[in-house]
């Protein structure tokens, strides 16, 4: 499992800012105003956190209204015989001990009944809500998103981004996908330890802004694998796609 544990289980804005320059004497040497903080690399991509430890990622898929988190199942439901997990929050961006976009609530959570009948290995994908009180914008607006795909190729490029357990950075890698079986992808990543259920698996992401379309979370067969250099993902199919429609629809 790529969830680390807590309690019953094992878990584990960059804002600019503008420097103005004071007047100075004639004889001062000009100097630059300081260059605004860049936006992480993978603003979309962060960490999910319970208790003050990160145990997950997700990222920020995009929706109508702008507030839609994409993780693994088992991140935000235990499965057969559990329930919901409690006060969740996602750090967007997370790096060096630092979230630049502050703390978003998490809520809304829905995985499909599959998964909470028998913690079906072929449906661990979740979805969940992401707000922050005082936010003048929604989370998709700060941090932009991935498009979510479906009935896509089995084997295809991608990058892969999460947080390992422990780190506080996030670990990338890219890969290709394989089909692993009917429902199951599988990918090769070293160093993609606990923590990193939930990461995105995303096909053409773009230079600058590092979004795509994910067509994947690792989770699934193994809880995502259990060595740290090979993940798996349930394969995004129609059921995904009714899980994400109901889940954007949701009052």
């Amino acid at each position: 499992m790529r969830r680390t544990v807590i309690g019953l289980f094992a878990l584990m804005s960059a804002s600019g800012t503008i420097v103005a320059c004071a007047e100075r004497a004639a004889d001062e040497p000009t100097v630059a105003p300081s260059p605004a903080p860049a936006k992480p690399i993978h603003a979309s991509i962060g960490a999910l956190f319970v208790d003050g430890s990160h145990y997950c990622t997700a990222s920020v898929v995009h929706s109508p209204r702008g507030d839609e988190l994409l993780t693994a199942a088992h991140c935000i439901h235990d499965g057969e015989g559990g329930g919901y997990l409690a006060n969740v929050t996602f750090a967007p961006g997370f790096h060096d001990g630092v979230a630049p976009y502050g703390y978003w609530q998490v809520g809304g959570e829905l995985v499909a009944q599959g998964w909470i009948d028998s913690s079906d290995p072929n449906l661990d994908v979740g979805f969940a809500t992401a707000r922050q009180e005082g936010s003048p914008e929604p989370l998709e607006a700060v941090t932009g998103a991935n498009q979510l795909g479906t009935n896509g190729p089995f084997a295809r490029p991608v990058t892969v981004a999460g947080y390992p357990d422990g780190v506080d950075e996030v670990a990338t890698c890219e890969t290709h996908t394989q089909q692993q079986d009917e429902h199951q992808v599988r990918v090769d990543c070293p160093g993609f330890a606990t923590g990193t259920s939930g990461s995105p698996l995303v096909a053409d992401p773009s230079p600058e802004t590092k979004t795509g379309t994910v067509v994947g979370v690792i989770g699934g067969y193994e809880a995502g694998g259990y060595t740290d250099d090979v993940s798996y993902s349930s394969y995004f199919d129609d059921q995904i796609t009714d899980l994400y429609n109901r889940a954007t629809t949701m009052p």
